[in-house]
């Protein structure tokens, strides 16, 4: 009998070295004449001990790592294919403390299920969402994905089950279910871990919500920055058979452009167009792809849309606090000492996710500040860790959870210098389409560089220019940019050479 070995193809492990660690344990066992089988699962979220491995074993699967090629013929030796004891043995997967305490809901399948396997999927509870939908009229499906308290895990947060109705609504002879799976925000990877890891969970999500509102096409918008996740996609739906039954989904390759994250932009681009901003009204709910009704969601809410489906809607809502139901996908970089995918239920506090999961710093300095919810988001100080991690707490802060990314920064970094940051990305990446978008950020590098020089008097302009892209870009890209930058200037003043009024 064969032993199921599985090295992760993930990116983030292969960046590591996956690809040279499963290579040694292939030949390894060739030449000691033992039959396996290896699995390229995707990651479990614990970068810090990629290489992962791990073995089954009659106890259950147990893990080593991080594994390097060299230690491979010691692990034989040491006879890891049944869970021997070795210096890089973890014990039993699942009862690592990291992912013991967590509450995986979207990603508990990624790690676990071989992504390219429709009947692996099947077999740990995947499918029964669908198979349950199908039973429902589309009435029924939005009615629970409403009552599920389920919000756009896109940034907005805004009600799925509002959108869904407008969508299911709207008379029209063709309709689009389209994910945003763009992922541009710096520290975040969820996206790609679940398309890597779960490919077929984002699959039958945007099957269940076709069904809801009647559309029979869906496209996943990814950046070829993911070239691993759009080969995973493109292999589970070679591989799905009549899974999706009349429900056909197209995997659309982006160019990298950040603003393509906005979802009219992101329509434009599917559509063959320059990605720019489109105004609204319409919405894309009455008049999106092709000026047909669509419905568009970011990845996660549409991974989240099988459990609700399977458990009952009530089994989501009553996880969370507040109006935030459910689950969110954390992903902790920047100097943190663990980084990774955390996956709670709303409520915990940032300085429990920075501290019990993240260890503090990598440098083991003191955390200043953390920015939450990507390039656009605000940097929080220390004074604000206890925050609960809820999206009226963060907003009541004037801060947001956006897609849950949160990059950490010790005593030694410059604010004035991320503020700086925030509007050269804003310059680089606006579509260029609204002057407050286009204009103001390279105005704001220029006066953020004379304020660094010493003159201080610029600290009112700069509110000021911060002021006239909130109120006048077209578009989040220029409203947003602000944030990260008056907050940098509200918290860490002296960063700018003193106190800012």
């Amino acid at each position: 009998m064969r032993t199921t070995i599985f090295v992760p193809g993930d990116a983030a492990a292969l960046a590591l070295g996956a690809d040279a660690v499963a290579t040694a344990i292939s030949e390894e066992a060739a030449r000691r004449g033992i039959a396996i089988k290896l699995v390229r699962n995707g990651s479990r979220g614990m970068v810090w001990l990629e290489p992962l491995v791990e073995v089954a074993t009659p106890r259950g699967r147990i893990a080593y790592g991080p594994v390097a090629p060299a230690e491979v013929p010691g692990l034989f030796a040491a006879g890891f294919l049944t869970g021997g004891v070795h210096a890089l043995c973890l014990g039993p997967t699942e009862e690592i403390p990291w992912l013991a305490r967590q509450q995986r809901l979207v990603c508990r399948r990624v790690g676990v299920v071989d992504p390219r396997s429709l009947a692996d999927y099947v077999a740990r509870g995947g499918g029964e969402g669908l198979r349950r939908a199908r039973a429902m009229a589309p009435a029924e499906i939005v009615r629970a994905v409403t009552e599920s308290g389920l919000r756009g895990r896109g940034g907005a947060a805004f009600p799925a089950g509002i959108k869904w109705q407008t969508v299911r609504a709207t008379a029209a002879p063709q309709k689009y279910v389209v994910c945003n799976a763009d992922e541009g925000d710096s520290g975040t990877f969820s996206d790609r871990m679940l398309m890597e890891g779960d490919p077929y969970c984002l699959l039958e999500g945007m099957a269940i919500a076709g069904l809801a509102v009647g559309a029979a096409q869906g496209y996943i918008y990814v950046r070829s920055e993911y070239p691993h996740a759009v080969a995973a996609l493109e292999a589970a739906l070679a591989g799905a058979g009549d899974f999706l039954g009349n429900f056909t989904i197209e995997v659309r390759v982006g160019a990298g452009s950040y603003v393509c994250g906005e979802e009219t932009a992101l329509l434009e681009s599917i559509e063959g167009k320059r990605g720019i901003v489109r105004a609204k009204p319409p919405l894309p709910a009455v008049a999106g792809l092709f000026g047909q009704p669509t419905l568009i969601n970011n990845l996660i809410t549409f991974a989240s849309v099988p459990d609700i489906l399977a458990q009952g809607a009530a089994a989501y809502r009553d996880l969370g606090c507040g109006r935030s139901r459910g689950t969110l996908p954390f992903q902790l970089a920047g100097n943190i000492k663990h980084g990774g995918l955390v996956e709670v239920p709303f409520g915990l506090s940032l300085r429990e996710l920075l501290y019990d999961f993240g260890g503090g710093s990598r440098s083991g300095r003191p955390l200043r500040a953390v920015q939450v919810g990507g390039p656009l988001g605000a940097y929080l100080p220390e004074a604000q860790f206890d925050t609960l991690l809820d999206y009226e707490a963060f907003a009541a802060i004037g801060a947001g959870l956006g897609h849950g990314g949160i990059v950490a920064f010790d005593d030694t970094v410059d604010l004035a210098g991320q503020a700086r940051y925030a509007m050269k990305f804003c310059a680089i990446e606006s579509c260029g389409k609204c002057t407050p978008c286009r204009i103001g950020s390279t105005r704001g590098v220029e006066v953020i560089d004379r304020i660094r020089a010493g003159d201080g008097r610029q600290i009112a302009l700069l509110e000021e220019l911060c002021e006239t892209m909130t109120q006048g870009s077209l578009c989040a890209m220029g409203s947003m940019t602000p944030i990260p930058v008056l907050s940098a200037l509200r918290h860490f003043a002296e960063d700018f050479g003193g106190k800012c009024e």
